[in-house]
């Protein structure tokens, strides 16, 4: 199981305890120790040149209202539009970055998450590098620790606590009405006409071990790219809800689960029969997630189908 581990510098420490662990403005050269699987790393607070490729942790700088200098525009989700201007770099694809370019911004951090771990010794060549994950198994728990530590780094501490707090109100008010139900979800991935399920400790299983909607199989396959299953498979489980992200209409543009769900098998379901397959936004459960927006409206898109 993989845990963010954070570390702060004795500077670090000692400035929060004289703050009360408030927001402040930095003294220039103080560094945080960041631990993280991958290295631990010296990371400038407030740095000024950042590049992230980390969505969720994008959307939570922007919540934060933190600049950023450089991002991978050819995979933005659209509620990070605002990121294609002209006033942000690109630095390639998430899978392909364009070393060259970033090396020319000469950057004084760089955030990435999976899609780039492989390439984590060629970022940190370039400058400080700090590698970001979500453990599916402790969702909450990470997201926390990532959140609290671009706190940390870019002095907005308060405003950290004060937006973890919100989301943690709205968990509560989502299992209070899933701990009172009965009521069954299956979460399914299409894309290109076949179907995956993703059950309790997968990548979208926080919708089971947080958000409390009991699944309608508790034993399916913990994989990256899900359990494949037929349409027979949806009709045998026949979930209450059947919760629905479309990868086509993220990665190709093109919406068509919709198409490739509502079969006649399918529309034999509770979920069909009652109006209750969700189709759930991919820009935010399947392009990012983690972030604090992005983790705001996946409580809320859940929360709606119990309302």
């Amino acid at each position: 199981m993989k845990k963010l581990l954070l570390g702060l510098s004795i500077l670090a420490l000692m400035l929060m305890a004289a703050c009360g662990g408030g927001e402040s403005e930095a003294t220039e050269g103080e560094t945080i120790e960041v631990e993280h699987s991958l290295d631990t790393v010296e990371v400038e607070k407030n740095p000024e040149k950042v590049v992230v490729f980390d969505f969720g942790i994008l959307d939570t700088l922007k919540q934060l209202d933190v600049d950023v200098t450089g991002v991978p525009k050819d995979s933005l989700p659209s509620y990070l539009s605002e990121y294609e201007g002209d006033d942000y770099e690109h630095v390639g694809g998430l899978k392909e970055p364009d070393f060259e370019a970033i090396h020319a911004m000469d950057p004084d951090l760089i955030i990435i998450s999976g899609r780039q771990m492989d390439l984590y010794e060629d970022f940190k060549e370039i400058a400080p590098t700090i590698f970001i994950e979500i453990d599916a198994e402790n969702y909450m728990d990470s997201f926390k620790q990532n959140t609290e530590l671009m706190g940390q780094i870019f002095d907005k501490q308060n405003q950290v606590e004060e937006e973890l707090s919100e989301i943690e109100g709205l968990v509560e008010e989502l299992q209070a009405k899933t701990e009172s139900s009965d009521q069954t979800g299956l979460i399914t991935l299409a894309t290109g006409g076949k179907v995956s399920a993703y059950g309790p400790g997968s990548r979208f299983g926080i919708i089971h071990d947080v958000f409390g909607v009991k699944p309608a199989d508790d034993s399916i396959e913990v994989a990256t790219h899900g359990q494949n299953i037929s349409f027979e498979f949806i009709v045998e489980k026949d979930p209450d809800y059947l919760y629905v992200i479309d990868r086509d209409a993220v990665v190709n543009n093109e919406e068509a689960a919709k198409e490739t769900i509502e079969n006649d098998l399918v529309k034999k379901t509770t979920a069909y029969q009652n109006d209750q397959i969700v189709y759930l936004d991919p820009n935010y459960w399947y392009l990012s997630g983690g972030g604090l927006i992005s983790v705001k409206e996946m409580v809320n898109e859940i929360n709606q189908t119990f309302e």
